[in-house]
């Protein structure tokens, strides 16, 4: 059930880190240590550590976390160790010493065999984390942990095994809420933590890395607001406490015994915890299992616009004075934004008074919004500040992406021309844009990742037909005093503005 965290493909800037982002995952079951169970409602008012330790706080906290443990059905797959080497474990009983050592043994050598596609289905059980928010049994994981799951069984912390329900998950923010099905009222249970943890605050994470149970580790909060690439909404904290696989959904704790975050996933180049972790921040995860617990989904405000972050050069080409906002690529057409006026070349800088200074956090604030809600954008345009109020939709799983435009080919060889900044473009078929024939190698377009096939729509702000209007877009920039001028890029259907240095001096 272990879970690697991706990195989705960027078309316009090449990945440079080897290391991985994984899930701090879930793994076979293995034993849990067990504390002695205390007060229902624990952690609260525990105060600042003793120079000693934290041995009250964790002893306050440990009875609410539990770990989960998942059965899923998968297909049976053939150890096996290259194409014709099939490497068969011994028949061990279960309580063999060796028994658990095979087990973790043959996980990198699982593998289907192509030459026995029907084989039977079988049940994999994994374990994560997870901890308990109300008395009567509702229970915070990650999705990863429970994904997929056709039986969650949680294990207290004196060894009560609880069959529990998937009452709901988020994919989006990888939160998942179970509910043990015994009726209960007398289980302890901890709270989120209703202040932002800061940068250097100290954090306890428990939960059951590697399988073993009660485990505690603790560490600071090394940054906050960390994207990870997992999602639109990744808002991180990072924290330096080991986490590990199997610690997935289970919870760091401030010094008042309350819930900071949930921990989720692990930088690291080899799978173990190297001290970069990351938890989902509280108030997101208690806005999310809200949701979960009121409806069982969660639901989201849709503003219908594709987004892309500014930097240095776009700014000075859009004559803003600094790199802050979401600048609008493209609004979707019958979309709320579109509908009430937002236009591509718009830059978003503030949401109901709210300032916004990257795309990602334009998503997260919006998608924080309900459905039907008002919202007013503080939008600049053509150095121009306006307030436009949108109405948002609601945002769908899978939303249509505007289709690819179709540059058709010509018959004839065109004539092309070398623009200054060492592009070579011709018309487009269809009158509208130039195309992109070739790049000068160690121009200033190349170093900003304009390839042949990539239609110019605009320069400067303006519509580009011909080689002429492009150049003189180029010009008009050089006179405004700007250092690059703005392109408004379309390739493979996805809209991009670039900003290409400018020689002044020229």
């Amino acid at each position: 059930m272990s879970n690697m965290l991706s990195t989705p493909k960027r078309k316009w800037i090449a990945a440079s880190a080897m290391a991985m982002i994984v899930a701090a995952g879930t793994l076979g079951a293995g034993f849990v240590n067990t504390q002695p169970a205390i007060a229902q409602q624990v952690g609260t008012d525990v105060g600042s550590p003793p120079m000693s330790g934290f041995a009250d706080l964790v002893e306050s906290v440990s009875p609410a976390v539990v770990s989960v443990q998942v059965s899923a059905e998968v297909p049976v797959q053939q150890i096996q160790r290259g194409p014709n080497f099939e490497f068969e474990f011994p028949d061990l009983p279960e309580d063999h010493p060796l028994r658990r050592f095979f087990d973790q043994f043959e996980e990198p050598f699982n593998a289907p065999n192509p030459e026995r596609p029907n084989r039977p289905r079988d049940f994999m059980q994994a374990v994560g984390s997870g901890f308990i928010i109300s008395a009567d049994g509702y229970i915070v994981t990650n999705n990863h942990v429970v994904q997929d799951a056709s039986e969650v069984t949680v294990l207290l912390e004196d060894d009560t095994e609880l069959a529990a329900d998937i009452i709901g998950t988020d994919p989006r923010t990888d939160l998942a809420l179970l509910k043990v099905r015994e009726e209960r009222n007398d289980l302890p249970f901890v709270e989120f933590a209703t202040e932002e943890a800061r940068v250097g605050d100290w954090v306890v994470a428990v939960g059951n890395p590697f399988g073993l149970g009660g485990t505690v580790t603790a560490g600071i909060v090394s940054a906050r607001g960390r994207d990870i690439n997992a999602s639109y909404y990744d808002d991180f904290l990072q924290i330096d406490a080991a986490v590990n696989r199997g610690n997935s959904g289970g919870p760091s704790f401030n010094t008042e015994g309350d819930v900071v975050g949930v921990n989720t996933a692990i930088f690291s180049p080899s799978g173990g915890n190297v001290g970069i972790a990351f938890a989902i921040p509280a108030a997101l995860a208690q806005n999310v299992i809200s949701q979960l617990q009121e409806t069982g989904f969660v639901t989201r405000g849709f503003l219908g616009v594709s987004l892309q972050d500014l930097n240095d050069d776009l700014a000075d080409a859009l004559g803003l004075a600094n790199a802050n906002g979401a600048l609008v690529t493209q609004p979707i057409e019958g979309a709320p934004a579109a509908d009430a006026g937002v236009e591509s070349g718009d830059v978003i800088v503030s949401v109901n008074g709210q300032g916004v200074s990257t795309a990602r956090e334009l998503s997260r604030v919006i998608s924080q919004q309900s459905p039907g809600s008002d919202v007013d954008l503080g939008i600049i345009r053509n150095g121009d500040e306006l307030d436009i109020t949108v109405t948002l939709d609601r945002l769908e799983e899978d939303e249509e992406s505007a289709p690819a435009p179709q540059v058709q080919e010509e018959e004839a060889e065109p004539e092309t021309t070398s623009s200054s900044i060492g592009v070579t473009v011709i018309p487009n078929e269809d009158g509208e844009g130039l195309v992109v024939d070739s790049i000068e190698a160690d121009s200033a377009a190349a170093s900003r990742g304009l390839m042949p096939g990539d239609v110019i729509e605009q320069a400067n702000g303006g519509a580009v037909s011909s080689p002429d209007d492009f150049e003189a877009a180029i010009d008009a920039a050089r006179s405004e005093g700007k250092s690059a001028v703005s392109l408004r890029v379309s390739r493979d259907g996805v809209v991009r503005f670039v900003g290409v240095p400018l020689d002044i001096e020229e």
